[in-house]
C-alpha cells in the first residue's frame, strides 16, 4: 500500500511539473518521463481546441436551425484553412525540434519567423477573398438566398479573421517543437475561457453590449483566439524561453521558407485526404436513412473525442523524434516512438473495453430514439475493436511528421483511405448488403492496415536519414 501511495505521488508530481512547463532537455534521461512531460500539456491543448466548436454550437444552437446551418457551411470552408494551418504547423514543429536537438536555438528562431511569414501570406489572401465574397461562398456551398442574407456576416467575420486561427495553430506548433508544450496549452486555456464568457454576451447581448446574433459568435471566437495569439507572441517575442524571436531573425531566409513549404504540403495533404474521406463515408451511411446517419454521427464524435488524448501522446513522440534526430540520437528517437506506441495501446485498449461494455449508456446520453441508439451502439462497438491498431498508427504517422517526412504518411493516407477504405465500405455496406456495419468494419480494416504499413515503413528506418 505504501508503494502505491508513493508511486501515485510521483505521478502527480510529474503531472504538476508538466503543467508548470519548466525548461527541460528531452534528448537525454528517461524517455518515459520525457513523454509524460510533453504529452500532458499536449493532451490538454488538443482538448481545449475541440472546445471552440462545442461552445459555439451550444450557444448558436439556441438561435435556430438556420444559424447552425450557416456555422456548418462556414466550418466546411474553414476546414481548408485548418488543413493549411496543420500543414505549416507540422513542418514548423519538425524543423524547430530538429534545430533545438542540434543545440541551435538561433536556427529554431529563424525557422519560426519564416513560418509566420508563410502563414501570414496565405491568410491575407483568404481574408481578402472572405471579406469580399462571403455571400458567394455561402451560395457555392448550397445555401439559399434567405440563409445567405442571414449568415453572410458570420462568414465574412470568420473568414476575414482567419489569421488568428492560422497563428494559434502555427505558434503552438513552434512551442511544441521547442518542447514548450505548456505555453501552447495555456494559450488555448485563455482563448477558450474568453470564448465561453463572450459567446453568450455577444450573441444575446448584456448591459451596454447589444445582441449581435450569429455574428456575435464569430466576434467572440475571434477575440478569444486573438487573446491566445497575443499570449503566444508575448512569450515568442519577449519571453526568456528556449526559443525567442529577435530583430536579427526577422530577415527573410528563402531556403528555410522553401523547406517549410515542401514539408507543409505533405502535412496539408494528409489532413485534406483524411477529412475528405469521412465525407464519402457519411454519404454511404446516409443511404440507410436518418436513423443510421444520426447513430453514425454520435458514434464517430464519441470516438474522435476519446482519441484526442492519444493524439497528444503521438504529438509528444513527434517532438522527441525531431529533437533526438537533431541531437544525432536516431536510436533514442526510435525507442521514444516504440514507448509512445505502447503507452497509446494501453490507453486506447482500456477505452475500447469501456466503449464496448458501456456503448448503450454512452449513445443513450445523446439520443433516446431506439433506432438511433441501435445504430450508434453498433458503430461504437465495431470501430472500438480497432483501437489497438489506431494507437500504433497515429504514433507512427506523427513520428514520420516529426522527422520531416510528411510524404510517407501522405501516401499511406491516400492508399489507405481512398484506394482501400472507401471502396471497401461501399462493397460491404451496399453491394454485399451489410448495411451500416459494412462501413464500420471498413474503418476498422483500413485503419488497421494503415497502422501495419506504418510500422513496417518505420522499421525500415528511412525517416532517420531525412534532412530538414
Amino acid at each position: 500500500m505504501a508503494q502505491v501511495i508513493t508511486r501515485t505521488r510521483k505521478y502527480f508530481t510529474l503531472i504538476k511539473e508538466a503543467l508548470r512547463g519548466e525548461e527541460k532537455v528531452y534528448t537525454e534521461g528517461s524517455i518515459n518521463r520525457a513523454l509524460v512531460l510533453l504529452a500532458v500539456p499536449m493532451i490538454l491543448e488538443m482538448t481545449m481546441e475541440s472546445m471552440f466548436a462545442l461552445v459555439d454550437a451550444y450557444f448558436v444552437g439556441h438561435l435556430g436551425k438556420g444559424a447552425i446551418s450557416v456555422v456548418g457551411l462556414t466550418e466546411s470552408v474553414l476546414a481548408i484553412i485548418y488543413a493549411v494551418a496543420v500543414g505549416i504547423s507540422t513542418a514548423t514543429t519538425a524543423i524547430v525540434a530538429r534545430r533545438i536537438g542540434e543545440k541551435n536555438p538561433e536556427g529554431a528562431s529563424i525557422a519560426a519567423m519564416q513560418s509566420i511569414y508563410l502563414a501570414f501570406g496565405f491568410s491575407i489572401i483568404v481574408s481578402i477573398a472572405g471579406i469580399i465574397y462571403a455571400a458567394d461562398i455561402l451560395r457555392l456551398m448550397g445555401a439559399g438566398e434567405e440563409m445567405v442574407a442571414y449568415g453572410h456576416g458570420f462568414t465574412r467575420i470568420a473568414l476575414g479573421s482567419n489569421l488568428v486561427i492560422m497563428m494559434l495553430f502555427l505558434i503552438n506548433g513552434i512551442f511544441r517543437g521547442a518542447g514548450e508544450a505548456s505555453i501552447a496549452m495555456r494559450s488555448l486555456w485563455l482563448a477558450n475561457i474568453l470564448n465561453i464568457i463572450l459567446c453568450p454576451i455577444c450573441i444575446y447581448g448584456f448591459g451596454p453590449v447589444p445582441a449581435m446574433g450569429i455574428e456575435g459568435a464569430a466576434i467572440a471566437t475571434t477575440i478569444g483566439r486573438g487573446a491566445g495569439v497575443a499570449y503566444q507572441c508575448f512569450h515568442l517575442f519577449g519571453g526568456n524561453k528556449v526559443i525567442r524571436i529577435r530583430w536579427e531573425h526577422v530577415r527573410p531566409h528563402w531556403e528555410t521558407v522553401r523547406k517549410l513549404a515542401s514539408i507543409a504540403t505533405g502535412g496539408t495533404m494528409q489532413f485534406l485526404i483524411s477529412s475528405a474521406s469521412w465525407i464519402f463515408l457519411t454519404r454511404i451511411i446516409s443511404h440507410f436513412g436518418v436513423d443510421a446517419l444520426d447513430g453514425y454521427t454520435f458514434a464517430i464524435r464519441t470516438i474522435v473525442f476519446a482519441i484526442l488524448p492519444a493524439w497528444g501522446l503521438a504529438n509528444a513522440a513527434a517532438t522527441l523524434v525531431g529533437q533526438n534526430l537533431g541531437a544525432n540520437e536516431p536510436e533514442r528517437a526510435a525507442v521514444s516512438v516504440k514507448k509512445a506506441a505502447i503507452m497509446n495501446m494501453a490507453f486506447l485498449g482500456s477505452v475500447s473495453v469501456c466503449f464496448i461494455v458501456l456503448a448503450p449508456w454512452i449513445i443513450g446520453f445523446f439520443s433516446t430514439d431506439p433506432a438511433v441508439q441501435a445504430n450508434g451502439v453498433e458503430g461504437l462497438r465495431i470501430v472500438s475493436v480497432g483501437y489497438l491498431f489506431y494507437a500504433f498508427g497515429m504514433v507512427m504517422i506523427q513520428a514520420f511528421n516529426g522527422a520531416g517526412d510528411t510524404r510517407t504518411p501522405t501516401i499511406i493516407n491516400l492508399l489507405g483511405f481512398w484506394v482501400f477504405q472507401i471502396p471497401l465500405a461501399y462493397l460491404l455496406a451496399i453491394v454485399l448488403d451489410w448495411g451500416p456495419a459494412g462501413v464500420y468494419w471498413a474503418i476498422v480494416m483500413a485503419e488497421s492496415a494503415m497502422a501495419v504499413a506504418g510500422v513496417i515503413l518505420f522499421r525500415k528506418g528511412r525517416w532517420k536519414k531525412i534532412k530538414v
